[in-house]
């Protein structure tokens, strides 16, 4: 059993000697007890908790206007989608490493492949990443595995969540990232170009190939799930990455969500995480199983794409739901619903000599005000989220298709 212990006796007196303990008690006593300063109540019975709980709850007011977006957003999910995804087959089933046991989470997976494919014109789709900000930075990793080049130009109108994933995925892999307004003449040097459409300001971007011939840089793109039920998707593109969440997942305070990631299928072989394939079985059925499963923890370590370890197959599922009940025709009507509203805010706005600072753009946009913080603060008095402050005189406001031309109107008339 010794083999299974962390740390025997002289281990640990050789621990405290070096931070000048002499006993564990001894390194206890310097954290503060924070409990002889807690004013707790009287212990309450379970009716009594919920009583309180409640009241505490309703000090919370839930029902503000949002025009909240910059990377979560606020759109109407079908009531079948949590319906069905709380169901205890999903919901308490755990990563299907037994697939001849997990046909129904595995061919969930395999409809979420294919329908990422479908949306983004690539050939090939993983099971999910874990969020959009590692699936970024993941899929810069696997352009230097595939050009062999330890540079990436990253546009500067990514997310600035996206930006510190990033920037810490490269610093432990000593590897750099350069960061661009206007992409430079020569690139030849850098493994990928990084954009994301629409970017963090709401501006829609065309992209064209670099007519890759083994030298140029790999074209990834951050790509909002929603913006593709309007606009084409990115063909151009190499590797496509984006977040889930606006296709069928709840704001949730922020998460959890999914990232998706796919490619051409050239570099199958490169892309993280594992992927669901169908087949037949011996009697000639239809089957699904794991594929691809590039990760250390089933092939050799040194030749493992990823340390990732899982999917986020529930939330995936999610999608996958909310993306069959809406159809095609749903989803495509959702996002016109949510330009329309978005460029029937820009308009009204400017009536009010209100400029909006993007030139294109889907559901978000920039808008310039004289006072950042007395605009929204003109808003919340008003019950609504006016958006996200970006500077003292610029605001980042969405409109989905949550927003009625009333909403509109309030947001327009609190000015």
């Amino acid at each position: 059993m010794d083999n299974f212990l962390a740390h025997n006796d002289k281990t640990r007196a050789a621990m405290l000697k070096e931070i000048n303990c002499t006993t564990v008690d001894d390194l206890f006593r310097q954290i503060p007890n924070v409990i002889k300063d807690f004013k707790l109540a009287d212990p309450l019975s379970e009716l009594e908790t919920q009583k309180e709980i409640k009241k505490l709850a309703n000090k919370n007011k839930t029902d503000y206007i949002s025009f909240l977006g910059a990377g979560v957003y606020n759109k109407f999910i079908p009531a079948a989608v949590s319906y069905v995804a709380e169901r205890f087959e999903f919901l308490t089933a755990y990563t299907p490493y037994q697939p001849e046991i997990s046909q129904g989470t595995l061919q969930i997976i395999y409809e979420f492949q294919s329908m990422i494919c479908r949306l983004t014109g690539m050939d090939i789709a993983n099971a999910s990443m874990y969020d959009v900000s590692t699936a970024a930075a993941e899929a810069i990793l696997m352009s230097m595995r595939i050009t062999k080049k330890h540079k990436a130009l990253v546009s500067n109108n990514i997310n600035p969540q996206y930006k510190e994933v990033i920037k810490t995925y490269l610093w432990a892999g000593n590897f750099e990232a350069e960061w661009f307004d206007v992409l430079p003449e020569n690139i030849s040097d850098y493994s990928a170009v990084v954009y994301q459409n629409p970017d963090f300001y709401g501006e829609l971007h065309e992209f064209q190939s670099l007519n890759n011939n083994g030298n140029n840089p790999l074209i990834i793109v951050i790509q909002d799930l929603a913006a593709l039920s309007v606009i084409e998707p990115p063909r151009a593109a190499d590797i496509v990455v984006g977040d889930v969440q606006p296709a069928g997942i709840p704001v949730w305070f922020g998460g959890p969500h999914a990232g998706y990631m796919a490619c051409k299928e050239k570099y199958l072989r490169q892309l993280p995480g594992r992927i669901v394939g169908r087949t037949v079985d011996a009697d000639g059925n239809q089957a699904f199983t794991l594929t691809i499963q590039t990760r250390e923890q089933h092939i050799k370590r040194e030749k493992a794409t990823s340390n990732i370890c899982s999917n986020q197959s529930l939330i995936a599922l999610m999608t996958t739901l909310y993306l069959s009940l809406m159809g095609e025709n749903g989803f495509r009507q959702v996002g016109l619903l949510s330009a329309k509203r978005a460029h029937l805010l820009s308009e009204e706005l400017s009536k009010k000599g209100i400029k909006t600072l993007n030139k294109d753009f889907y559901d978000e946009f920039v808008i310039e005000v004289t006072d950042a913080d007395e605009t929204l603060k003109r808003l919340k008095n008003n019950d609504i989220i006016g958006g996200l402050k970006l500077s003292n005189t610029k605001i980042l406001v969405c409109a989905t298709e949550m927003i009625s031309e009333s909403d509109i109107d309030l947001y327009v008339n609190s000015l």
